[in-house]
């Protein structure tokens, strides 16, 4: 996706391109999949199993909140046609999606059919919603899940919405004329000369969701416990078709953002593939040279690390570059995982490890590698240096974001549950249930808290249950 992303038709009866319509709205279902149910499956599997509802419960959560704004006035903020300031587009021009019946150009040049701008509202929606959900993973086992939503609507619109528009939407980090890029490498016929690579979401999904997921883990504190007990994954298999989830939705996140269904889209699945089958190997060498064992979440994870690294770049790359950059990938996110350890920040679920530093790598890599413009194919360095400034500009940005609405957060609603709760289970205590019947009762109430009580208390006045 490109700053001159969306050209509204300005000829006569544009017909509508229905294999490039079908093709989006299979993508968006695609990636709709991705949060629900697939990373719900990979973070639910990887909590403990008193967590494990709740867990499932940010990444749904998220979806209700995120996906109502986005309609309201989240698209508008993104891909409104007036640009303001180049932060954010005027919340107010779609708001609620008016004015979005006609068909589109998706690039604004020849070459690409017409296609309902709606339907790239939609692609787009899903965007939004998992990069939310993503971050839930450094703060489980220990947030109220009101804070949570609150948070989430809160920061889709003050930080996911502004990067979106800078990079997507022909703001401040996107190849427009009036962009950083422009500014640093200069412009032709209104174009960057040096425009900056994130194809599917580097910078406006992997490094905006890892930085606030380090930011929150360091607001919210650590888990009862952490450092000094085990808390290992209760459910692995759950964690092995989530992440299986995970990389069959993310072929509509990448192959879709070409918005048709050409030879790019196609070089891009391909791209992804033997990216993530890479970072899956290079994870998993790591692990065997560092602690003697290959894991299944290892492998796991390393599938989300490749696919993440891939994501700004999978367009710009030749299968054997993305090769290489995914085993890169694997083998700096099994690495950086264990950081948190040695810097003693609770970051729960690896977001930080796996998305902010495979993103981080994948953004600057897209340099380095980029068939037409990567430092490494003998074509300068200017694509790379400005790989980096982007990628240092969205960590500033969500850093500095997250950071006040946090704390904001933490000085009104609070974000703990108390400690007590915590021990007990946060599954308990936010919404009165438990994935799994762990008392000797068992039967058809299993995991169903408020219809046990109305049991116990119809058996104590004699009335039947």
């Amino acid at each position: 996706m490109t700053a001159h992303l969306l050209s509204l038709a300005t000829v006569q009866e544009p017909t509508i391109d229905y294999a490039s319509t079908g093709f989006l709205i299979i993508c968006a279902s695609l990636v709709l999949l991705m949060t629900v149910p697939g990373l719900a499956l990979f973070y639910g599997g990887m909590t403990r199993a008193k967590s494990v509802l709740n867990m499932m419960m940010m990444s749904f959560g998220a979806m209700g909140v995120v996906g109502v704004i986005y309609v309201l006035f989240g698209y508008s903020m993104s891909f409104g046609p007036n640009d303001l300031g180049g932060i954010i587009a005027n919340p107010f021009d779609k708001f609620g999606l008016k004015d979005t019946a006609d068909l589109i150009n998706p690039f604004g040049y020849d070459g690409y059919g017409w296609i309902p701008e709606v339907v790239f509202v939609g692609f787009q929606l899903t965007f939004a919603v998992i990069t939310v959900a993503l971050i839930s993973g450094a703060i489980a086992d220990r947030v109220k899940f009101s804070t949570w939503l609150v948070f989430a609507g809160l920061w889709v619109t003050l930080c996911y919405f502004p990067i979106a528009h800078m990079v997507w939407g022909g703001g401040l980090l996107s190849g427009s004329e009036s962009g950083l890029a422009a500014t640093l490498f200069g412009a032709t016929d209104g174009i960057a000369d040096v425009v900056p690579i994130d194809f599917a979401g580097g910078t406006v999904v992997h490094i905006n969701a890892g930085m606030a997921g380090l930011v929150l883990a360091l607001i919210v504190g650590k888990r009862l416990g952490f450092g000094k007990s085990v808390m290992r994954p209760h459910n692995v298999p759950l964690v092995m078709i989530g992440a299986g989830l995970l990389w069959f939705g993310w072929f509509g996140f990448n192959a879709g953002s070409e918005l048709a269904p050409d030879a790019t889209a196609a070089l891009v699945w391909v791209n992804t593939t033997v990216a993530t089958c890479a970072a899956m190997l290079g994870w998993l060498l790591i692990e065997k040279l560092r602690d003697g064992h290959a894991t299944s979440i290892g492998a796991a994870s390393g599938v989300v690390a490749g696919l993440v690294a891939i994501t700004p770049a999978c367009g710009a790359l030749s299968p054997l570059g993305s090769i290489a950059l995914g085993a890169v990938a694997g083998g700096l996110a099994a690495y950086a995982v264990g950081l948190k350890y040695r810097f003693g920040f609770d970051d729960s679920l690896d977001v930080v490890g796996v998305h902010l530093v495979a993103g981080v790598w994948g953004t600057i890599g897209a340099g380095l590698l980029s068939t037409s413009t990567g430092l490494l194919y003998g074509k300068g360095v200017q694509q790379t240096l400005l790989q980096i400034v982007i990628a240092l500009v969205a960590l500033l940005i969500s850093g500095v974001m997250t950071a006040l609405i946090g704390l904001a957060l933490r000085a009104t609603m609070g974000w703990r549950i108390s400690e007590d709760e915590e021990s007990a289970g946060i599954d308990q205590s936010e919404h009165a249930e438990t994935a799994y019947d762990l008392s000797p009762r068992g039967g058809r109430l299993a995991g169903n808290l408020p219809a046990l009580a109305r049991e116990t208390t119809a058996q104590t006045e004699g009335a039947p249950a």
